[in-house]
């Protein structure tokens, strides 16, 4: 019995042994800093520049885009353009056939010989008839000369309503048989609706593709509500492209949005409503539409101004403090007065002085 006992003590004295050591490889000793609580961080006060930004995130787009359209149905018989290429007002990019529309101007002007010949000949027969009836001078016949003449007036009406019409539709025809050959509307970059396909025939008003202007471009941002109203036109933007980001661009604050994006509005309330800001981009041979952006808004910026770290400052309530440094290893809390507030550097505008020192214990 008495060496079970001894027994079971020497196998629980390796136990506690083998836990001690597991303890102290799991956790080892750490060396005290005796001087940590002796020697606090000191700030010197100093004139910095300070800016508050908002971080914003969206694509690039052109900001001039040209779209061309086919003025009418018909077969290609040249195409002037390749995909990307550069043009200018006035170029040729392609033309179409005007077999077509030339046989429709003929008919449409038949039409209108025609029913002027009708008129003509109508009038004259009218005439006819009333000098004939006038003669008989009775009152069944005034009378119906005087309805014939009321049918006259009100069939001309109508027929001079015809004619123009017919004369205005003649007219787009002849003004569309002039753009059968299709000059460029603006200058830029030519880029085809589908780029490996040039169509051989194009419908009426048939969308072709577009002209880009590549030297303005815009950066489309979405803001949420919290930020919206500190955003105003002509704000600057640090704008960082994520393909490139060694990149570095500049850009201006266009035009911020009066409402919600559709989709973010007050139709789902659990979703945060964003609005679009948009930022006029400088030119740069790398910057082309659809890349992701991120910029920086700066909202507000102070030149030369008193600033202390803000990590350095005390806040209670509504009144903020410093521990200033008065010398000699003494320490006293100031009050302070503070303006701009960023998350590295915070204005002071009474309180301190460009010297003096400020400690964090």
């Amino acid at each position: 019995m008495m060496k079970k006992k001894i027994k079971w003590g020497i196998i629980g004295l390796i136990i506690i042994g083998i836990s001690f050591v597991l303890f102290k490889i799991g956790n080892p000793s750490r060396p005290v800093d005796m001087t940590a609580d002796n020697q606090p961080i000191t700030f010197q006060v100093t004139k910095e520049t300070i800016s508050n930004s908002i971080e914003v995130k969206g694509k690039s787009l052109y900001e001039q885009e040209t779209f061309i359209y086919s003025p009418y149905g018909s077969e290609v018989t040249q195409w002037s353009i390749a995909d990307g290429q550069q043009v200018t007002k006035g170029d040729i990019l392609f033309k179409l056939d005007q077999t077509a529309v030339q046989n429709e101007i003929l008919q449409m002007e038949a039409v209108q010989r025609k029913a002027k010949l009708e008129s003509e000949l109508n009038e004259y027969l009218n005439q006819q008839n009333e000098d004939s009836e006038t003669l008989e001078a009775t009152e069944a016949a005034r009378k119906k000369i005087l309805v014939d003449r009321e049918i006259a007036r009100l069939t001309k009406e109508l027929n001079a309503v015809t004619e123009n019409l017919q004369a205005k539709e003649l007219l787009e025809k002849k003004k569309k048989l002039n753009e059968s050959t299709y000059r460029a509307p603006a200058s830029g970059i030519f880029l085809f609706d589908n780029p490996n396909k040039r169509p051989q025939a194009l419908a009426d008003n048939e969308y072709v593709g577009k002209v880009v202007d590549l030297n303005k471009l815009q950066f489309i941002a979405l803001v949420g509500e919290q930020d919206i109203f500190q955003i105003k036109p002509d704000m600057p933007v640090q704008v960082k492209m994520s393909a490139m980001k060694e990149i570095s661009l500049t850009g201006k604050v266009q035009k911020v949005s009066k409402f919600a994006k559709s989709g973010t509005d007050q139709n789902n309330l659990n979703q945060a409503a964003q609005f679009e800001v948009v930022i006029a981009l400088e030119p740069n041979e790398h910057l082309i539409a659809g890349l992701s952006l991120n910029g920086a808004i700066e909202t507000k910026r102070k030149e030369n101004t008193t600033a202390v770290p803000s990590i350095a400052i005390i806040r209670e309530k509504e009144k903020n403090y410093v521990m200033f440094d008065a010398g000699n290893g003494e320490y006293e809390r100031r009050e302070i007065k503070i303006g701009l507030e960023t998350p590295e550097l915070t204005e002071v505008l009474e309180g301190l002085k460009p010297g003096d020192q400020v400690v964090l214990q």
